[in-house]
């Protein structure tokens, strides 16, 4: 005889409670929790992919070897991944519906010459055969199974043995032993545990496509983000180009790692130089923009500041700000008005981030500040000066980490100036074409910029 037990789950953070409780004690959200049956019943056994039995060794007798990587022919993805994917890992694509997750992943599976299994629970094969014939069908070997059933997904992976297991999404899928419905809190826990054993067991890597929230984190619950070893996340808005793909978790690589990709009616394209494309290219010099040298992991950006100041029409003075936070914004200006003597406290200033990106490099500061203050004034800032230093309170300039890679990419990009801190002109070099200018204090640079 099975014993059923039923308990409550928070739908937004995976708490479990005895009883139903209007809020969560976790993450403090109302109205979360969920009534689902966990059936224990002592005559199911584990599914299993082999004879492999554990046991303890030594940390001194287990066999090294070189870390063996799959490449992609995304340039993009490798970077992210740290070189490759490391076979038997299990890796979580979150992001906003239509953000592109699927059509990456389907990419992968029709151009890579690998034998890749392509689980779909939201689409027939039909449907995605329709969006591989947009994109490109390049791989023969290439298997599709529309499926939601965890037990059959596996049998077939156990007979076909893809080099690369693609599950679209993991809330479809369900496990028979248990009684809750798909998407719930165990049965996302228990099949993302049941494939995690075939990756470890088998050494194939799994891709899993994750449904977010209201607010953008991974649905489920937070253990999910736990199991997984690698976790990347898709942000961008529809209404633009751009894709960003970050990585949140690598446990193989670092997780400051930033991808940037183009969505076009073929697919996605990987963007080898963002800069030139987050840049407008018109000669055409205008007032309120500044370009700033930012790094995103170990890749260097430029990127576009636009500013807008104009007087308050309601008495009561605006601050927006899309793609740079908000409360920093508050503070350059409160900079600019105490140490520079400008007058900004009546006067609205709205601040963006062109193409769509969100940056929270303090060496943006800089950039910002001069972008507010040419719109202030209606002069232009030339096209050729780039800008890469941290506002501290008292209106001096700090120093920025990776100025060497900033400055290489600025003067690979033909800018002809880049300001930066005083601070770090010991370890700047020598003999290049670009200009540096070192200064200490904001009313340097103003001077420097205006005259």
């Amino acid at each position: 005889m099975s014993k059923v037990k039923s308990a409550f789950f928070c739908q937004e953070c995976g708490y479990e409670a005895p009883k139903w409780l209007g809020k969560c004690p976790s993450c403090q959200s109302w109205n979360s929790f969920v009534e689902e049956k966990i059936e224990k019943n002592s005559s199911v056994k584990s599914f299993s992919f082999g004879d492999q039995k554990s046991k303890p060794t030594r940390i001194q007798e287990v066999e090294q070897s070189e870390e063996f990587r799959l490449q992609f022919d995304d340039k993009e993805l490798n970077v992210l991944l740290g070189g490759g994917v490391v076979p038997g890992s299990i890796l979580l694509l979150g992001g906003e519906p239509g953000i592109g997750k699927s059509t990456l992943l389907l990419q992968i599976a029709i151009t890579e010459k690998r034998k890749v299994l392509y689980v779909s629970g939201e689409e027939s094969d039909k449907q995605i055969r329709m969006r591989a014939d947009r994109i490109g069908i390049k791989n023969q070997d290439c298997y599709l199974l529309p499926e939601t059933n965890l037990q059959t997904i596996l049998n077939f992976a156990q007979e076909i043995k893809p080099e690369l297991l693609v599950i679209d999404s993991i809330q479809t899928l369900f496990d028979g032993n248990l009684e809750s419905a798909p998407g719930s809190i165990s049965q996302v826990r228990e099949c993302t545990a049941q494939l995690l054993r075939f990756a470890k067991q088998t050494g194939t890597p799994v891709f899993l496509i994750g449904h977010i929230t209201k607010d953008g984190s991974i649905a489920g619950p937070k253990v999910l983000e736990h199991m997984v070893d690698t976790v990347l996340q898709f942000e961008g808005d529809r209404n633009h180009l751009y894709r960003l793909l970050r990585t949140t978790k690598n446990r193989f690589g670092s997780t400051n790692e930033l991808g940037i990709y183009e969505m076009l009616g073929v697919g996605l394209r990987a963007v080898a130089n963002p800069s030139e494309l987050l840049i407008n290219q018109d000669n055409q010099q205008l007032s309120g923009i500044a370009i700033a040298s930012t790094v995103e992991g170990l890749r260097p950006l430029q990127i576009e500041v636009q500013a807008l100041v104009s007087s308050a029409a309601y008495g009561t003075p605006q601050r927006s700000s899309t793609g740079f936070d908000a409360k920093r914004l508050n503070m350059l200006l409160a900079v600019l008005e105490k140490r520079c003597g400008f007058k900004l406290a009546s006067k609205d200033v709205f601040l963006n981030i062109a193409g769509g990106i969100k940056v929270d490099d303090p060496a943006t500061d800089l950039a910002v500040a001069m972008a507010v203050l040419s719109s202030n004034a209606d002069l232009a800032i030339p096209k050729t000066i780039a800008f890469a230093a941290e506002i501290g309170l008292s209106g001096e300039l700090r120093q920025v980490q990776r100025l060497q890679s900033r400055v290489a990419e600025a003067e690979k990009l033909g800018y002809e100036k880049i300001i930066v801190s005083r601070q770090g002109k010991e370890k700047m070099e020598k003999n290049r074409q670009i200009q540096v200018i070192c200064c200490g204090k904001i009313e340097e640079v103003v001077r420097n910029v205006f005259g």
